[in-house]
């Protein structure tokens, strides 16, 4: 399977249709990974597309240090580090008011299909924002430690303690809520 690299290059080399397949085989894990940390689908819709608008107007460089994922995620991440930065008193909008939002509801259903998920999905939205965010990449996106390591800026150690800790507030979060462990 192609990770996205190719589809860029042919981009860059002036092919448009290649940037039409970056988007389309990551537009929707890289909204719900942006929504963890804006809490607003439809702010996360939007960063997502200033990332890939960055992909179209600055055409930064991919140097293959890591995969293209990552790297398409780490560049979204920029960009809504600055977003957050600049909109630092911006209201959080709780997960219990999201889930009227039809935009959100279609993606989500779309994207998380089992009732399991979508139960790990609310019980992520109530962690803080860290660990909602390393258990995010490595748990529902499967990128590796080094890979959440490198998107988030973080060291491998320091990813493998937010792992552990995330995990750990996870279960009791899902505990208190109801969830049933099969055997």
């Amino acid at each position: 399977m192609d990770n996205g690299e190719s589809s860029y290059r042919r981009f860059i080399a002036g092919d448009n249709e290649g940037l039409r397949e970056i988007i389309h085989l990551y537009r929707q894990g890289l909204i719900l990974y942006i929504n963890s940390f804006v809490q607003n689908i439809h702010i996360a819709e939007e960063l997502a597309e200033d990332t890939f608008w960055e992909l179209m107007c600055k055409r930064p460089v991919f140097s293959g240090k890591s995969s293209f994922k990552t790297w398409l995620y780490s560049v979204g991440r920029n960009i809504t580090m600055k977003y957050l930065r600049k909109h630092s008193k911006m209201n959080i909008v709780p997960l219990e008011m999201q889930e009227n939002l039809s935009d959100e509801e279609d993606l989500e259903r779309n994207y998380i299909r089992s009732e399991d998920k979508r139960t790990l999905h609310r019980a992520l939205h109530s962690l803080k924002p860290e660990y909602r965010q390393v258990l995010y990449l490595t748990s529902l996106e499967g990128f590796s430690n080094s890979e959440a390591a490198f998107i988030m800026k973080k060291t491998d150690r320091q990813i493998k303690s937010l792992i552990y800790n995330a995990k750990k507030t996870l279960k009791t979060e899902l505990e208190r809520s109801g969830f049933k462990y099969e055997n």
